[in-house]
């Protein structure tokens, strides 16, 4: 790479908000190598924004305990290890920004003018961010708040690179880290489907994957789960809905839940057909953890434990706290032992946290050095700001503006759904157990 591109940047920050991903590392390192290159220095940001909102008269940044150096000497040979060199954190400093109004209220962005004057302190000339979809909000809101200072004011621009091993993500067909994530889960996924022929049992999985399925339908695909199912698969015919308390407002609230006994027979029917028809006592069922918001929170305490969910920083249930995986696996058991009169060991499993900072696969460690690349092309090559790095195509890189990812009108974003026309879903069901009435043939078959 030329070192004689001209630039005004000369100072460059970077930071990684929201969970691991593998290939991070791939990201920063070529991101803050090609910087070098042209002798732009690069500052790791430290756990994302957590310690730049903490900056004030009396807490100037410091070198070590809020930002790195990377420099040449800190990223060798670090493209293809797993973590964060920089960490992470899910500190979300645009949160009560919900409208261009609202950039208007000193009170409401006042996180977002204190990580202003923290880069402006160290003379930062650019930021680039690398995060998930609420970290995409954030950086459209520094870019907003920017723009709506007085005339003349210091303008630093945002360039942003998606994270998420969900891949959820609108912009970029596969966001880095997916397919590493995807080989890791199956590898478990593999393991306990031979467990569970050893033993003649079940294993519920609850995949990561908030807001789409993904990673579970990649993992169940590669795993050769049994089924899989995610919030895609919801129909009006499976839902139903209940009144809750909202413990913040202490009001009524209505929301949509599944059909519990009917989602879980509908499992107990694909054992029944397995056991019975294919002559497989055992499998594997794969479970979105999105489905765990649609789980119904007036439990019966006889039945299972009270639900106490929790929420994150940007106000998403905390799926771990509902601990679908488990719940489903010992309704599934009951029911099983009701209909049959005979047992199956049904286990719970949560599945995800281990995949996240696994060493990168080459694909990924490809598509992230592509897109750690690109962030350097877009703010010195191409002088742009308020764009989104991504790849098409057999790795050509393009910019995506924020204004064709983020509805301006509400600052959010949308989630990328598997659509059920699409062949890759359709692949999930043709591999597959279905349950076919018409092909029960087996002799002495109860019926289901």
């Amino acid at each position: 790479m030329s070192n004689t591109v001209k630039s005004p940047i000369k100072r460059v920050a970077m930071l990684f908000s929201g969970g691991p991903a593998p290939a991070a590392n791939a990201v920063i390192s070529t991101a803050a190598a090609s910087f070098n290159h042209n002798g732009i220095e690069v500052f790791g940001m430290k756990n994302g924004y957590s310690n730049l909102v903490k900056f004030g008269p009396d807490r100037a940044l410091q070198e070590g305990r809020d930002y790195i150096c990377l420099d040449s000497t800190r990223l060798r040979r670090t493209r293809n290890t797993g973590g964060i060199m920089i960490g992470t954190a899910r500190e979300n400093p645009g949160k009560g920004v919900d409208s261009h109004d609202d950039l208007r209220d000193a009170k409401k962005c006042a996180k977002l003018r204190t990580v202003f004057d923290a880069l402006c302190s160290m003379e930062i000339d650019a930021l680039i961010s690398i995060g998930g979809d609420d970290t995409l909000r954030t950086a459209n809101k520094m870019q907003l708040f920017q723009r709506s200072l007085p005339a003349g004011s210091r303008q630093i621009p945002v360039v942003h690179v998606p994270k998420t091993i969900d891949n959820d993500y609108f912009g970029i067909d596969f966001t880095f880290g997916f397919f590493t994530a995807v080989e890791t889960m199956a590898g478990e996924i593999r393991n306990l489907l031979a467990d569970a022929e050893a033993g003649r049992a079940y294993f519920i999985v609850e995949s990561m994957g908030r807001g789409a399925g993904w990673l579970a339908y990649g993992a169940a695909i590669a795993g050769e789960a049994s089924r899989v199912l995610s919030i895609e698969d919801l129909d009006e015919s499976m839902l139903t809905t209940e009144e809750v308390e909202n413990k913040h407002t202490g009001q009524k609230q209505t929301h949509k839940i599944l059909k519990i006994d009917e989602f879980v027979e509908s499992l107990v029917n694909l054992m029944r057909y397995r056991d019975e028809v294919e002559g497989k006592e055992f499998g594997v069922i794969v479970l979105a953890e999105g489905l765990a918001e649609y789980y119904p929170l007036n439990v019966d305490p006889k039945i299972e434990p009270p639900i106490e969910v929790e929420y994150d920083p940007f106000g998403h249930i905390s799926s771990s706290s509902v601990d679908l995986g488990k719940r489903i696996a010992k309704r599934v058991a009951r029911r099983y032992a009701e209909v049959t009169g005979s047992k199956r060991k049904v286990n719970g499993v949560q599945l995800g946290y281990e995949v996240r900072c696994a060493r990168p696969h080459a694909y990924d460690v490809i598509l992230g050095s592509q897109l750690g690349v690109g962030a350097y092309r877009a703010l010195v090559e191409e002088g742009k700001s308020g764009v989104m790095v991504s790849v098409e195509k057999q790795f050509d890189l393009k910019y995506v503006p924020f204004e064709e990812l983020i509805d301006q009108t509400n600052l959010t974003t949308k989630v990328r759904l598997l659509r059920r026309e699409s062949d890759f879903y359709k692949l999930a069901r043709f591999l597959e157990t279905n349950v076919v009435e018409t092909a029960c043939s087996a002799p002495n078959r109860r019926q289901i």
